[in-house]
């Protein structure tokens, strides 16, 4: 970790806690900050916060009151789901506060290289392939994953030595924080409509998403996705290097689809079939991640060692198991209509869908044309059950079932489904109806699959 001296004896604010906001506020006070942490949810029900308390470091709980802010500090480090129209937020901004959030921070102390990965969709899966990518055939690892994929970033910066390379899930969320960040590689897997109700519009999304390359030099490297030519003109807006990677084959500059096999420029790396996770949409991952892999010299092989191995993170369309020949698939990542598009779109057989979620009013007509050709069933919960059953309607669907939460859709949906079938709970909307989090929605389906098949019973024999 590098020793810096930008916070000793300065006042910082954390607002909001979580994973992230713990560990920005240890670092901070490992620095020497004087730090003050101001969550929403009342000390005696905040574990972590109170265990910031025991480390010495100031808690302010229960409320965000803005004379707070009074107190003249230095920098607010901002939780990333926290909005800017926030109040606390608000004000800060009227004191010019300076405001960032801890992927900046983190960025701040690392020593070795950073790898940075944004994008709509795909985000997790890329950085998952890159990593192991770069660590393939080592005894020990050089690379670690951080970030949004669950790892807080200003925990593993503090452990990467100088020949050692980080590489970063990075949400629109936590990028609209960043000033000084600038990987060395970054990665733009796609862009489409998402977190409008945050951002306000597509142009303030994606403003957010392009901070990943604003401070790259031509020394660095801009991976990007080559397919439309929406992307192709955002690879205008940085100093960096553009390397492209095309499913379609529309540049051989990078990484592309010819034949069914894939290249880097002109040199063939592996046959496509050999990707063990399924999807149109993985391919792309996979060559935004044989892109990041050329660039740092990983060899062919291990390149196609890690394509054929790898089986999919948790949640973006996981395979669970098989079952009297259904196949159960947890999509929980999938909290938008474009996730839920790509997870309909991976798969042949019939599919039983499982959908329904927070409400951000949205109506789901985009995926009309998927429901009708590709779903057989729908079973709808949470605030947007109506909403996706009103689309299945639309496609013509005759069986679609509403119920109340994701265990009364799992088990109908099992009910509805016969063997050579697929069952996807892909819900095309965030969790926080019901749940915390959308892995704690994932981890509840695949709980209840494994209940519903026995699997629970015969891993306690």
């Amino acid at each position: 970790m590098k020793e810096i001296t930008d916070y000793q004896n300065k006042k910082v604010i954390v607002l909001g806690l979580a994973k992230s906001g713990v560990h920005a506020a240890l670092l901070l006070h490992k620095l020497g900050a004087l730090v003050t942490v101001n969550d929403i949810k009342p000390l005696s029900e905040n574990p972590s916060a109170q265990e910031l308390v025991e480390a010495g470091i100031r808690v302010i709980a229960g409320s965000h009151p803005l004379t707070l802010l009074d107190e003249d500090f230095s920098v607010m480090v901002k939780n990333p789901g926290i909005p800017y129209t926030n109040p606390m937020v608000k004000r800060a901004q009227e004191l010019n506060m300076p405001i960032i959030t801890e992927p900046e921070l983190a960025y701040e102390v690392l020593e070795g290289e950073f790898i940075g990965v944004t994008g709509t969709n795909g985000k997790t899966t890329t950085t998952t392939l890159i990593n192991l990518m770069l660590n393939e055939g080592l005894k020990a690892p050089r690379s670690f994953v951080a970030g949004n994929i669950g790892v807080p970033a200003s925990e593993v910066a503090q452990t990467i030595k100088a020949d050692q390379t980080m590489v970063t899930e990075l949400s629109s969320f936590q990028l609209l924080g960043t000033t000084e960040l600038k990987p060395h590689i970054a990665v733009l897997t796609n862009i489409y409509e998402a977190h409008l109700d945050y951002h306000g519009n597509r142009h303030n999304y994606i403003e957010a998403k392009m901070n990943l390359v604003k401070n790259q030099t031509a020394a660095d490297y801009f991976v990007i996705n080559w397919d439309t030519e929406e992307w192709r003109e955002l690879s205008q807006r940085t100093q960096a290097q553009v390397v492209p990677f095309s499913r379609q084959g529309l540049s051989h500059e990078g990484s592309y689809v010819q034949d069914g096999l894939i290249y880097f420029k002109e040199e063939q790396i592996c046959p496509v079939a050999i990707i063990k996770i399924p999807g149109q949409h993985n391919v792309e991952n996979a060559l935004a991640a044989v892109a990041v892999a050329k660039i740092k010299g990983v060899s062919n092989e291990a390149i196609a060692n890690v394509l054929r191995t790898f089986a999919g993170v948790r949640h973006r369309i996981q395979f669970v198991e098989e079952w009297q020949g259904r196949r159960f698939y947890n999509d929980s990542k999938a909290t938008n209509i474009e996730a839920t598009t790509v997870a309909l779109q991976s798969f042949e057989q019939p599919i039983v869908l499982i959908a329904g979620g927070l409400d951000r009013g949205f109506v789901f007509d985009e995926l009309v044309p998927l429901i009708k050709k590709d779903v057989k069933a729908m079973v709808v919960y949470g605030e947007t059950a109506d909403l996706m059953k009103d689309a299945g309607e639309k496609a013509g669907l005759s069986t679609i079932i509403k119920v109340d939460n994701l265990v009364e859709a799992t088990q109908q949906a099992v009910k509805l489904s016969e063997p050579n079938e697929i069952v996807l709970l892909s819900p095309a909307a965030a969790s926080w109806d019901q749940f915390k989090t959308f892995e704690d929605r994932g981890d509840l389906f695949i709980k209840t699959v494994e209940e519903i098949t026995g699997k629970v019973e015969e891993q306690a024999k």
